[in-house]
């Protein structure tokens, strides 16, 4: 059955569909349900060429189960004492691999060997963040968040890194200099809460002396974002309200709780990938829908395949 996705992924979908070599993605513990079957979308589509790595019984079953046991894959069978994701990121050192993927692991059991500087991944002084992008119902441009995964309580300097990675990750999409948001309670810094001053602050050097390629706001609540009416009615000049592209969030609770409400409860589709890595990589949740592990290798493929490599040189 084909993937259905919003209208907002087609210029990654066509991208990734784009004739060229297969990437070949690296599953690290591909015994997940959703997962592969996203995975043998994306590789009747014609740009994934899957490694599925991990428990070969488990494997086996599942491709039996989805019927696509006849399908084009390598498997790397392995004991339950090897780590999945560590023999992944070897194959891709070995050039056995281009791309990684989350499999069936544990966020912190993925993200451990990503972020451990003796596996390469990681560019020199480059801060790795989660960015996910979401079609929402109602809103009509497509939205980046970020961070929603790594970042915990980010500092200003890390924030200004999660706009950079989100800029260069909107690019993908061909959305240049776009509009980014720095989310907060309230659109009026205060000293009782840290990250409004910083947002301040944040925009002045944007503006003045820019660190990135966008047009940047904050500290803005959620509603502003969202709805040129709600800044009509709250008397709040800013001319991007209802139409930005993507939103820096100030913690790790915010961001994750922003996505999965929206998910769950409002109907909003998306996927997630890594941006600030040597190669693509995709993470989505093992509750995750077949069509967002799909998207989430669309995006990393259309990366890849960037012949003027815009993302990995810059």
């Amino acid at each position: 059955m084909a993937v259905a996705f919003a209208k907002e992924f087609e210029t990654i979908v066509n991208k990734a569909r784009a004739e060229g070599k297969r990437m070949r993605v690296a599953v690290a513990g591909a015994d997940s349900e959703n997962i592969l079957s996203g995975v043998f979308e994306a590789e009747a589509d014609g740009f994934v060429e899957p490694i599925l790595i991990g428990n070969f019984k488990k494997i086996q079953k599942l491709t039996e189960k989805l019927g696509v046991s006849n399908r084009n894959y390598d498997i790397q069978p392995l004991d339950d004492s090897t780590n999945v994701v560590q023999y992944a990121i070897e194959m891709i050192k070995a050039g056995k691999a281009d791309a990684l993927m989350r499999g069936n692991t544990s966020t912190r059991d993925f993200l451990m060997p990503v972020l451990n500087k003796a596996n390469h991944l990681i560019k020199d002084n480059r801060l790795v963040t989660h960015v996910v992008f979401l079609k929402i119902p109602d809103y009509e441009k497509l939205l980046a968040v970020s961070d929603v995964t790594l970042l915990i309580n980010p500092s200003a300097d890390g924030r200004k890194e999660v706009v950079k990675n989100m800029v260069r990750a909107l690019r993908v999409f061909d959305i240049e200099h776009p509009n980014i948001a720095l989310l907060a309670l309230v659109e009026k810094p205060s000293f009782h809460m840290r990250d409004t001053v910083e947002d301040q602050t944040m925009v002045r050097e944007n503006n003045a002396r820019p660190f990135a390629d966008c047009n940047l706001v904050g500290p803005i609540a959620y509603d502003l974002i969202m709805s040129k009416e709600a800044a009509r009615l709250k008397e709040y000049d800013c001319p991007y309200c209802g139409e930005f592209d993507g939103i820096v969030v100030p913690n790790l609770m915010s961001g994750n709780l922003m996505i999965k409400v929206l998910q769950r409860n409002a109907g909003a589709a998306g996927c997630g990938i890594l941006v600030g890595a040597r190669v693509p990589i995709a993470i989505t949740s093992r509750s995750d829908s077949p069509d967002q592990a799909y998207l989430s290798l669309a995006a990393s493929a259309a990366m890849w395949k960037d012949t003027e490599h815009k993302y990995f040189q810059d």
